[in-house]
């Protein structure tokens, strides 16, 4: 019953309420007394406009119906979907949270772009074929009145999926599933694949998958920068700081089984503020755990998996910082305009970057050589031992390359499953989730945002059914296993 309990959504009176923060007013009446309190003292005070005696511009509202912990286009997205989705307008104000201000650790800002529907779950295909959809059409989305239109300089070379004799099943498989669900992706044989691509060497190879439409890959700062620029024309808040406290209330309840389970709502997020030793209380009726990599901690301060092993109250939120590089290499005799986003059967792989024969590419590291998340520093030997070496027998062109550049960044990682987790948590009833993606939350995000938007407003999913997503399963150990993670 505790499992029928969980698929149906704990404690989701919340749902049915207006959104409003816990106490003190609604936002809209607290902002017109202190409008009103201003004007009783301009009218008293000699001189010009009345201004407070220190700059508070900085600092976060007091009061905001929903904080989003975490400013990349994920968490951009959901604002953007709130305020699109959101009647009457106006009616919900929202806050984004993000210490990093420049984006320097950013998941977003750090990837290689991709954008493909060759996954083995429908439902990241949906998500996808989506996404791909709102990046074609960015500018009747994003377009804000007097500023110059987007161009996310999308490449639709499409993805080239290589696979060995051991793996062409389960390819085959995949792309069934994905014809299914909308996709256009096509088997190639290895001749097939010679003739189209001739700089490929096809030893080692049984079947390829190429996707014909809707694939390839895309600028993320400018969506970044697009969307932030779109919510904030919305009325969506900013604030430079750190989350470090949640303000909770606890009641207990039974299930229908009749175990206790206690169940906590938050009202209050302490935002720590950008190189200050200052913090503001902000009250708050929902929170949105958008955090990427960090979302793991973010869980864990407002207790989640904080109770006994085994139980729904102690299981947490499997998603953890995974440290992935990308270099960027030159090679003048390299694959030419047509190349799509090529991935081996070995896990490495390459696309093109720009017009002068540069390239980036990379390879996910075993579980034994992963490597430490702590900082972002590069393992140029990671390259040389198992990066170049696949690709240079794919590739043979790849043998006279020369590394110019790299970076690292992070996979907001769910080692559970390598998804998504998207929707509300069962016992925080007021936290809901949009994390742990594993490489695919940028291609991803204009979807996510709206499905979790979908979720706080209408309470359950509204164009795609995402519930296989929610954070239940992990105390269920009910996988959704992706096996097309990059």
């Amino acid at each position: 019953m505790l499992r029928r309990a969980l698929q149906l959504g704990l404690g989701r009176g919340l749902l049915g309420r207006r959104l409003g923060t816990h106490r003190g007013g609604s936002t809209l009446d607290q902002n017109g007394k202190m409008s009103e309190i201003k004007k009783k003292i301009q009218s008293v005070l000699p001189g010009g406009a009345w201004n407070p005696p220190y700059d508070t511009s900085y600092l976060p509202p007091e009061h905001s119906d929903v904080v989003i912990v975490g400013g990349g286009v994920i968490g951009l997205s959901v604002a953007y979907w709130l305020k699109r989705l959101e009647k009457p307008r106006g009616a919900i104000r929202v806050l984004v949270v993000e210490r990093d201000h420049t984006y320097s650790q950013a998941s977003t800002a750090l990837s290689v772009g991709g954008i493909r529907q060759q996954f083995s779950v429908p439902e990241n295909i949906q998500l996808s074929l989506f996404s791909v959809e709102f990046l074609r059409n960015i500018n009747e989305y994003l377009a804000v009145v007097d500023d110059p239109p987007l161009d996310i300089q999308f490449n639709p070379s499409g993805y080239l999926l290589l696979a060995s004799e051991k793996g062409a099943a389960v390819m085959e498989s995949n792309v069934k599933v994905q014809r299914q669900e909308g996709a256009k992706v096509c088997l190639m044989s290895p001749e097939q694949l010679r003739n189209k691509f001739p700089w490929i060497n096809t030893e080692g190879v049984a079947l390829a998958s190429y996707g014909m439409e809707y694939e390839g890959w895309f600028d993320p700062w400018c969506l970044l920068q697009g969307l932030r620029r779109k919510v904030q024309s919305m009325g969506v808040l900013f604030c430079h700081g750190e989350v470090t406290r949640f303000v909770s209330s606890s009641s207990h309840t039974e299930t229908t089984s009749g175990e206790e389970v206690t169940l906590k709502r938050i009202h209050e997020v302490h935002v720590k503020i950008d190189r200050s030793l200052e913090y503001q209380p902000v009250e708050c009726a929902l929170v949105i755990n958008a955090a990427g990599a960090w979302s793991g901690q973010i869980a864990e301060l407002a207790g989640v998996g904080k109770g006994p092993p085994g139980t729904l109250q102690g299981t947490k939120l499997p998603v953890e910082r995974r440290k992935r590089y990308v270099y960027l290499w030159h090679c003048p005799q390299g694959p030419g305009l047509e190349t799509p986003f090529v991935v081996d059967a070995s896990g490495a792989y390459f696309r093109r970057e720009g017009l002068g024969n540069n390239y980036l590419g990379g390879c996910s590291p075993t579980e034994e050589e992963e490597p430490d998340p702590g900082n972002l520093e590069v393992d140029h030997d990671f390259f040389q031992d198992k990066v170049w070496p696949p690709l240079a027998q794919r590739v043979p062109a790849f043998e006279t390359l020369k590394v110019r550049s790299a970076w690292a960044g992070y996979y907001d990682y769910n080692t559970f499953d390598q998804n998504g987790v998207v929707g509300p948590h069962p016992l925080v009833v007021n936290m809901y989730f949009a994390t742990g993606f594993s490489g695919h939350g940028l291609q991803q995000a204009p979807a996510v945002g709206r499905a979790v938007a979908e979720m706080v407003l209408d309470g359950h999913f509204q164009t795609i059914n995402l519930n296989p997503f929610h954070f239940s399963r992990f105390y269920l150990g009910e996988k959704v296993q992706e096996h097309n993670i990059i």
